[in-house]
């Protein structure tokens, strides 16, 4: 591998007869000799695309991936823009600026659910009680410091982003005095937890595992389906020039991952070396990657009619914070069919 609620229903046909006829689970992607550009975010939740080509299923359907890592799912979208992209492995919600600008793009799978979640730094931490409402601990934290409790996540319109506003000002009913967010990249939110740069912050799986385990007095202090119900988080989207043009192709990436989540599920110890070698980049342990993929904040799922009502409230909750001007119709937005038959074919 180079490193370089009609929805559902009302999605028009991307797959003429013959073509579905061919592109059975495992059919064999022919006449495809270029590697396919994957645009991925090295979080656990991108962890079923490692797993499905290193256990050789996409090989067996003649495929070949160039990836290119990403910050956020937004930075992504311009990747998309560009014509650079065929699989779009982030978070679903920057899609619906996609959508909005033109780029034509379906979400053919899930990976994850509720993956982000609340890390409290030490100075933040202390504040944290059983019990008492995290309101009250963002209150306790601006009285005794004097400002705000910064708190890192990645940009305005990501899940990252939405995830923790929902939280804080849906869920926590913090007062806006009492925080200020701060928006950087994956890493350096995992680095500036570390460092004490700022309180806290939104992260994911193996990077919560990471920071706990380097420093005990950093916390977990809210799980994915506290801060924004059935969260959506990371999906596989394909462009639609793959799915017109290359049908087979495409079943086999879906199938692909659909295995992968279903291998991970089942047994984790033989995927953990599989992760390792493709987050962990001789930086996070096997160890770690193991304690990840036991974590609380984990949860892959394929079924991307999981994901589409609470995509459809994300977009709304974008739109009341500012992320998205109005909401995007998600009419079209999530080709189910593919993983339909992937699942019927195990």
């Amino acid at each position: 591998m180079t490193f370089t609620r009609r929805s559902i229903l009302g999605a028009g046909p991307i797959l003429g007869a013959g073509a579905a006829l061919a592109a059975t689970v495992g059919a064999r992607a022919q006449g495809r000799s270029a590697p396919l550009r994957v645009g991925v975010i090295p979080i656990l939740a991108a962890a079923p695309i490692f797993v499905a080509e290193r256990e050789g299923w996409l090989k067996e359907a003649g495929l070949s991936l160039s990836l290119t890592t990403f910050e956020s799912g937004p930075n992504m979208i311009q990747a998309l823009a560009s014509g650079t992209l065929d699989v779009y492995v982030a978070g679903v919600a920057p899609l619906g600026v996609a959508r909005a600008r033109g780029i034509d793009v379906k979400v053919v799978t899930a990976t994850a659910v509720e993956e982000n979640v609340f890390v409290a730094g030490p100075r933040l931490a202390r504040h944290v009680e059983p019990g008492l409402a995290p309101a009250e601990a963002f209150r306790r934290f601006r009285a005794a410091s004097g400002a705000p409790a910064r708190l890192a996540t990645q940009p305005l319109g990501s899940v990252p982003n939405t995830t923790l506003q929902h939280w804080l000002w849906e869920v926590a009913k913090a007062d806006p005095k009492d925080v200020a967010i701060v928006s950087m990249g994956i890493d350096a939110t995992q680095q500036a937890i570390l460092a004490g740069a700022v309180e806290g912050g939104t992260l994911r799986e193996p990077a919560v595992s990471i920071v706990t385990g380097r420093d005990p007095a950093i916390r977990l202090v809210a799980l994915g389906g506290e801060m924004f119900p059935n969260q959506p988080g990371t999906i596989v989207a394909l462009t639609r020039t793959l799915l017109d043009r290359e049908p087979e192709t495409a079943q086999a990436v879906v199938s692909g991952i659909v295995r992968a989540v279903d291998l991970i599920g089942r047994d984790p110890t033989r995927v953990a070396p599989v992760v390792e070698a493709a987050l962990g980049k001789g930086l996070v342990d096997l160890a770690t990657i193991r304690r990840a993929l036991a974590s609380p904040a984990t949860r892959f799922i394929a079924d991307p009619r999981a994901v589409v009502e609470a995509t459809a409230a994300m977009q709304r909750y974008q739109v009341k914070i500012g992320a998205l001007d109005r909401e995007v119709p998600l009419d079209g937005l999530f080709e189910p069919r593919l993983y339909e038959r992937a699942a019927a074919g195990r």
